[in-house]
């Protein structure tokens, strides 16, 4: 075996000599062959490594043109396209706006409706209680840019509103969708708006000329506001106002109806045996989820805080309307009934005694206010520092306030305490 192997390593050694003294010999014809063949192995590398990079430069380019598609479509589903604000270009709308603003400082609750079919009933308590405040619209301009179909807008409407008894006029600004009913009329459509709409009013209330027409009005109104201190205290004064006669409004019209009290038979056990113990019983309150603290009983009406899921409140008063009273940081608030429940009854032990003394303190304060005496205010008027319509404005009084009466002079002028001072309003205002 040993010997064979021997004998092939001889032959191949015998056969590599001889093949390299032939390429020795014919070294002319081999060398150019060797080239060739390197040359033809380097642009076999080349082509390849060529159509490979162009064939990845293909895809890149391809899978961009895909990704740019792509982004393409969705910026035309989500974006509304870029149209100039045109400023009272269509008299029919114009038409619609004045209507409608003329309709909310007169109170016209049935023109309302009719071009703005689909306000609730709240926001039209509020329009009417508002106008008791509205002298008139002095300036309308209305911006519009096309809405998604034909014939409809998106309108920004410019004011400026003079409030009764207020000098100066305060701007403001209102965005609404206009529509055109099957009879070719135009009114506010604000009940139909789906995602798609809202989604088109948002996109074209982001355009550069509508966010500076709106950053305008903004920074007129607030600079009004920071330099006339009597018409920043008319506006808060008015905010809280409007809530609490919207709230209070709901609230008789969602109370039962109160059964008459039973009158006492005469001559009763409890008949002239003072002090005898009379049940109190005071509730405590817990909330059972986070829930808003308004001032007054009223979705619409002002957040003061949030109620923590657990926190406990004494109740003051459990209303028909479905909001309960209770008492917040030393005053009072409201927060919806559903999200309250009752964690603790004291019932504490008054005596008719105790209850005479009560009466009789709560007749005597009675007394001692008809005594001095108040004025209920019947229509805003300026409280002034003398008896004199040229004499310094000290504020305005509005409707429903009651004022402390110190005396009705011949002169019509009533004199009376205003914010801790002796003022005067004219007596025709006050009763």
């Amino acid at each position: 075996m040993e010997q064979s192997n021997k004998n092939k390593t001889h032959i191949l050694r015998k056969t590599f000599i001889a093949v390299q003294d032939w390429i020795m010999d014919h070294t002319k014809i081999v060398m150019p062959i060797v080239l060739i063949v390197c040359v033809l192995i380097t642009v076999l590398i080349a082509i390849n490594a060529n159509q490979k990079e162009a064939l990845e430069k293909e895809a890149e380019l391809a899978a961009a043109a895909v990704s740019e598609q792509q982004s393409s479509s969705e910026t035309e589903s989500i974006s509304a396209p870029v149209f100039t604000l045109e400023e009272n270009a269509y008299p029919d709308v114009n038409n619609v706006i004045k209507t409608y603003y003329e309709a909310q400082a007169s109170g016209d609750v049935d023109m309302i409706s009719e071009l703005n079919p689909y306000l609730n009933d709240i926001e039209k308590i509020r329009v009417e209680e508002l106008s008791k405040y509205i002298e008139d619209y002095t300036t309308l301009d209305v911006y519009t840019k096309p809405g998604l179909t034909d014939n409809t807008y998106v309108a920004y409407v410019y004011s400026e509103v003079k409030f009764e008894d207020v000098d100066q006029e305060l701007p403001g600004m209102q965005t609404y969708y206009i529509g055109q009913d099957a009879d070719g009329k135009f009114f506010i459509n604000d009940g139909t708006h789906d995602d798609i709409i809202w989604n088109y009013i948002k996109d074209v209330t982001l355009q550069d000329d509508v966010v500076d027409l709106n950053n305008k009005v903004v920074v007129a109104y607030n600079e009004l506001l920071a330099n006339d201190e009597e018409l920043n205290e008319f506006i808060a004064y008015l905010k809280d106002k409007i809530n609490e006669e919207v709230g209070e409004i709901l609230a008789q019209a969602e109370a039962p109806a109160e059964s008459p009290e039973p009158v006492a038979d005469e001559g009763t056990e409890n008949e002239g045996s003072e002090g005898a113990a009379k049940p109190n019983v005071v509730q405590t309150v817990k909330a059972t989820a986070v829930v808003n603290i308004r001032t007054s009983d009223s979705e619409t009406a002002d957040k003061i805080d949030k109620a923590q899921t657990g926190q406990e409140f004494k109740l003051l008063e459990q209303r028909g309307n479905g909001w309960s009273k209770v008492e917040y940081k030393g005053g009072e608030a409201y927060i919806k009934s559903d999200y309250l429940e009752v964690v603790e009854e004291l019932t504490v032990e008054i005596t008719n005694t105790e209850a005479a003394d009560n009466n009789a303190q709560t007749q005597a304060n009675s007394s001692n206010t008809a005594t001095n005496g108040t004025v209920t205010v019947k229509e805003n008027v300026k409280v002034r520092k003398s008896a004199s319509t040229n004499a310094e404005s000290l504020g305005t009084a509005y409707v429903g306030e009651k004022l402390d009466l110190v005396m009705k002079q011949a002169d019509g002028w009533t004199k009376v305490k205003y914010k801790g001072e002796t003022a005067f309003v004219k007596s025709d205002y006050v009763e």
